[in-house]
């Protein structure tokens, strides 16, 4: 079935040495899509100057790729690891350009270091060069870190939510039409002081729970969650029965996590028109 939607274009920008994070961005984006982009009437295109820069001259190939990519982008993606990358004519490297350019321009700019292990043949000039430059951002706002590629996911979707708030697009061309009970399910933690030793030295935990927001038009009556897979490492912390879950409202799950196998995920069900409704949710 064809829909009207907003459509907004989101640059993945990095140096060479992150080609799987790259990777994780873009299916990250794709997920969004496949999950809310008919009921939200929204679509993000990643735009990556490998697969989508036209081939051209005229101009230096940073000139054209920002033409081509930055200044046609609504969201902006950065991610570092151990490279900084080479130096442009007006920038240190083609990534800090396109990030500068981004900022300058007014977009929603997201930019992520990797804190994941160091490759052995790491260069120490460039990650030096690394280094100084996430210094030098830390004083102009909030950066984000990553492990490895598979965090990514709930950064970008995050991200996501964030800027849709800010851009505030409201309903394309044709009008909206009623989308029923929406539910979005975010993961989230905090790390909480629970003690000191005999050392005294701070000892932490950290508080899991699952944030579910109702961005529908109708009540999810009578809702429940269950885990999926037992053995995934994830179990609840209470019966899962969450009563209903009225639109525009949201209701917080503590989580016990487990060691374990397998990708965690939730199932939720809820009663909407008069019928029974259930869809599941991968929650890593």
């Amino acid at each position: 079935m064809s829909y009207v939607a907003n459509v907004l274009s989101v640059m993945i920008a990095s140096p060479s040495d992150l080609p799987e994070a790259r990777d994780a961005v873009e299916a990250a984006i794709h997920g969004w899509n496949v999950a809310h982009s008919h009921n939200r009437q929204v679509v993000l295109l990643p735009w990556r100057w490998e697969d989508n820069a036209v081939p051209t001259l005229g101009d230096r190939p940073q000139a054209l790729i920002n033409a081509q990519g930055v200044d046609k982008s609504d969201i902006v993606f950065a991610l570092f690891g151990s490279r900084l990358g080479s130096p442009t004519g007006e920038a240190i490297s083609g990534t800090v350009e396109e990030v500068e350019r981004a900022e300058q321009q007014g977009k929603h700019v997201h930019v992520y270091f990797s804190n994941g292990p160091l490759p052995n043949d790491v260069d120490v000039e460039q990650l030096t060069a690394v280094r100084n430059f996430k210094e030098a951002l830390q004083k102009k706002g909030i950066l984000g870190e990553f492990s490895s590629p598979s965090e990514l996911n709930y950064e970008v979707w995050k991200a996501i939510e964030h800027d849709l708030a800010a851009l505030d697009l409201g309903a394309p061309g044709a009008p909206k039409r009623n989308v029923g009970v929406d539910l979005l399910v975010q993961p989230r933690r905090e790390r909480e002081l629970k003690g000191y030793s005999k050392q005294n030295k701070p000892q932490y935990s950290t508080r899991h729970w699952l944030e579910i927001t109702n961005q529908g038009d109708q009540d999810a009556k009578s809702a429940r969650i269950e885990v999926v897979d037992p053995d995934a490492g994830m179990m609840l912390a209470n019966d899962g029965e969450l009563a209903d879950i009225h639109r525009g409202q949201m209701r917080h799950v503590p989580l016990i996590m487990l060691s374990g196998a397998g990708q965690p995920a939730v199932r939720l069900s809820w009663t909407e028109d008069g019928e029974e409704q259930s869809k599941e949710f991968h929650v890593s």
